[in-house]
């Protein structure tokens, strides 16, 4: 692994822009494959099919389906706030990562050997396991995600990050959709729970080939980062930033009734399975679909983000999400209900190209990158956590429709909010704004 000489982050020349421009493509590929194949990883795991599908099969009620969304959303979003004082004070951020992320992979291997040994003697324990194990892989891309973004921030220019994220969303939508074929043969032809075992250790293989690649990574220097400071004092400046940057607070209420808009992601499957007779092999077509759905909206919204900012790209994938919701409400039969997992795919596309990297944008300079990516993600948590298990009680005590109604509505309000309140940080001035901009 190539990494930066003293020489090199002290001469201006050579300093960090010019160590970014002329190791850009090799960047782009290592940080692109790395991204890419753990979005096909997560074909093989997809956490609204393949999870909720084997969560069925374990005989989950309809809470516990919930559960699922709900805890990997906790470990995503809760811990990124208060890794963020800490990974601020690091000069090099990848060999933290490449430390932890070990602990992102492992519990993919041990969730096959739970699908072959355990699913079948012991459903309970089972189940109890598939919670922890997500909990523990999501939460610890959660506590990394600061840092891997701002290695993203500096090798990687404001106006290519949105082609950058769509091209590799794009290519791990392919590959994906290579795996949704594969898991729809496995689902098909391989008695459960054993299918879904084959399928965590697919995951596996490639969670392990995109460490190989996050590995290859060539980290631009950074200009020296301010001292650490405690966690009560990192979080204590929250309130005050937050008071500071209105831009940001409305921005974090409009993405809040966004997430609350996803609540119904986890059931869409199950509803398929049970309100319209689909078979196991269907998941895997669903999954398929969802993932021609990413194909396409990446194929525009990476482009759209690069010439009219992430607020518009955020903005089409809450509409998506929310017109998923009331297609669901309102499908007749299952080859139309299919595509709600198109416009899910959609959605999934304008996150994975604008959810985080406009967070970079709101950030008034380089250093306070891992506090607003921190911030952006964890002032979610509690509703993006709550809002599957809430759905799981509204779908036993009144039914689905009532969980896909409240979850479009919340989704035009986030739309409504974002385009009437929210400016585009890359077009707006921020306050406390200082230095030029990376």
């Amino acid at each position: 692994m190539t990494t930066a000489t003293p020489a090199a982050a002290s001469d201006p020349e050579h300093g960090a822009a010019a160590f970014a421009r002329r190791h850009l493509r090799h960047n782009l590929l290592a940080l692109g494959l790395d991204f890419g194949l753990f979005l096909v990883a997560l074909s093989f795991a997809s956490p609204s099919t393949i999870l909720p599908a084997f969560a069925a099969h374990l005989g989950a009620p309809s809470v516990v389906i919930g559960a699922i969304p709900a805890v990997m959303t906790l470990g995503w979003y809760l811990p990124s706030l208060f890794a963020a004082g800490h990974t601020q004070g690091l000069r090099r951020k990848l060999p933290f990562v490449l430390r932890y992320a070990l602990w992102e992979r492992v519990p993919l291997p041990i969730l096959a050997g739970v699908a072959f040994f355990l699913a079948e003697p012991a459903p309970g324990l089972a189940l109890g396991l598939l919670l922890l194990l997500l909990l523990v892989t999501t939460g610890t891309g959660g506590f990394l995600m600061p840092a891997w973004m701002d290695i993203v921030g500096r090798a990687v220019p404001t106006t290519l990050r949105g082609r950058f994220f769509a091209v590799i969303s794009m290519a791990g939508s392919a590959g994906g959709l290579a795996g949704g074929v594969a898991t729809a043969w496995i689902l098909g032809a391989v008695t459960p729970p054993a299918s879904y075992g084959l399928c965590f250790l697919l995951s596996t293989l490639c969670m392990g080939l995109s460490y190989g690649a996050l590995a290859l990574t060539r980290e631009p220097p950074a200009s020296a980062p301010p001292p650490s400071p405690s966690l009560g004092a990192h979080l204590r400046r929250i309130p005050s930033l937050l008071r500071r940057d209105r831009n940001l607070s409305w921005f974090l209420g409009a993405r809040a009734l966004a997430a609350l808009g996803t609540m119904a992601g986890g059931f869409y499957t199950v509803y398929a399975l049970r309100g319209h007779g689909a078979q196991p092999w269907h998941v895997g077509l669903f999954t398929t679909i969802t993932l021609a759905g990413q194909l396409a909206g990446s194929f525009v919204l990476g482009w759209l983000a690069d010439r009219a900012g992430h607020r518009l790209v955020i903005a089409i994938g809450a509409v998506a999400i929310g017109g998923a919701s009331l297609m669901a409400l309102g499908a007749p039969s299952l080859p139309l209900f299919t595509l709600v997992f198109a416009a899910a795919g959609v959605h999934q596309a304008a996150i994975h190209v604008s959810g985080l990297n406009v967070l970079l944008e709101f950030a008034p300079d380089e250093s306070e990158r891992p506090v607003y990516v921190g911030l952006g993600t964890t002032m979610l948590a509690p509703v993006a956590f709550l809002a599957p298990l809430v759905a799981g009680v509204m779908v036993d005590g009144w039914g689905f429709a009532s969980v896909f109604a409240t979850a479009a509505a919340a989704s035009l309000l986030g739309v409504a909010l974002l385009l009437g309140r929210v400016r585009d940080p890359r077009h707006a001035a921020r306050p406390g704004a200082h230095g030029a901009r990376p």
